[in-house]
């Protein structure tokens, strides 16, 4: 099994945390579901969000966003990281990171989509992130914050042990339209969830969480530069979701191609796939078209981990990602996928 990476200490209730933006300063174009996470993240969970310089800069260079989080990591006061939203240019800033200062202070960074990037870039220093929680969705979600996103974030923040996942019953992939004021006051409608599906051998596996965001591995995948070499990955739990730019089932297949071919894919002990979402504000899809969707997508993962990594324990739509509630996973920490007894477990 390849060693699990150092947990960072963990905030205590009262503690100030960063809230950055890596990526895009979307709170800029909309403060509401912004501030209202912020106030829940002092409310329910009773930290101190602090913001710093380019949390709200549109436009903001790729090394502003790196002195940010220079800044959040040396503060003694800082106690976490957290994200406002993801973005699509993420990328640029690892190179400006000071990847010294970032070692010497290790703090718990919470993160998905954008900042897969950010994720890989702490796997390198030997320090375990959380993929999930963005303050403007998960913490920012209209009506209230989704009980299991609330459970597993307060988890995952507060709390160092294990977790067996819970499986929801309900779920969705659809989006508040930040621009509608009234969209932000109601819950989402929930649709019935389709259990977890397991395939491969049935047995138990732990190893560390690596991947996130597709889109964002196949960015880590064609630079290289960020990446550790392949052996390292050896034992390891692949984690896979896709997000609002819905891809095809054939980028898909190719990315994970790409990864067979080059050895990698077949080094995971385990592989979870997050429930993928289907839909965005623009392409608003039919459920049976959303539901086709996510079939060829099965099949493609299915497909290549078949000829890749044919002993590898497999869980398609795991609650992680894009989807609503999104369940935190640790990004180098210990997840155990047991086959036999069809669970699944973190340790935060």
């Amino acid at each position: 099994m390849t060693t699990c990476l150092t947990y960072p200490p963990k905030p205590r209730p009262g503690d100030r945390v960063a809230v950055l933006s890596p990526s895009s300063a979307l709170p800029a174009v909309f403060p509401i579901p912004f501030e209202l996470g912020l106030r829940r993240l002092r409310t329910e969970f009773a930290l101190e969000p602090v913001e710093f310089a380019t949390t709200r800069m549109l436009g903001a260079s790729p090394q502003q966003r790196a002195e940010d989080l220079h800044a959040a990591f040396a503060d003694p006061e800082i106690a976490a990281v957290l994200t406002s939203i993801g973005g699509d240019d993420q990328l640029k800033v690892l190179r400006h990171l000071d990847a010294q200062l970032l070692a010497a202070h290790p703090k718990p960074v919470f993160g998905y989509s954008d900042a897969t990037n950010l994720l890989h870039y702490l796997w390198r220093l030997g320090i375990v992130g959380f993929h999930g929680g963005a303050v403007m969705v998960q913490w920012g979600r209209p009506g209230a914050m989704h009980p299991l996103t609330r459970e597993s974030l307060r988890r995952a923040l507060f709390e160092p042990g294990e977790w067996v996942l819970p499986e929801p019953d309900a779920f969705t992939d659809a989006d508040p339209d930040w621009a509608e004021p009234a969209a932000l006051t109601t819950a989402p409608v929930l649709e019935p969830a389709p259990a977890w599906s397991w395939h491969g051998p049935s047995r138990r596996v732990s190893g560390p969480g690596w991947g996130g965001c597709l889109e964002i591995i196949d960015f880590q995948l064609r630079t290289g530069r960020w990446m550790q070499p392949d052996e390292e990955y050896a034992g390891a739990v692949l984690l896979l979701e896709t997000s609002e730019e819905l891809p095809s089932a054939s980028f898909v297949t190719r990315v994970l191609m790409c990864m067979g071919e080059r050895g990698l894919l077949g080094r995971f002990a385990a592989v979870l796939v997050g429930r993928a979402k289907a839909r965005f504000l623009g392409t608003p899809n039919p459920r049976e078209q959303r539901q086709a969707y996510r079939e060829q997508q099965h099949q493609a993962v299915l497909a290549a981990l078949t000829e890749y990594a044919p002993d590898a324990v497999v869980v398609l739509d795991v609650d992680f990602g894009h989807t609503d509630p999104q369940l935190v996973l640790p990004h180098g920490g210990e997840i155990t996928v047991d086959g036999r007894a069809r669970k699944i477990t973190v340790r935060y």
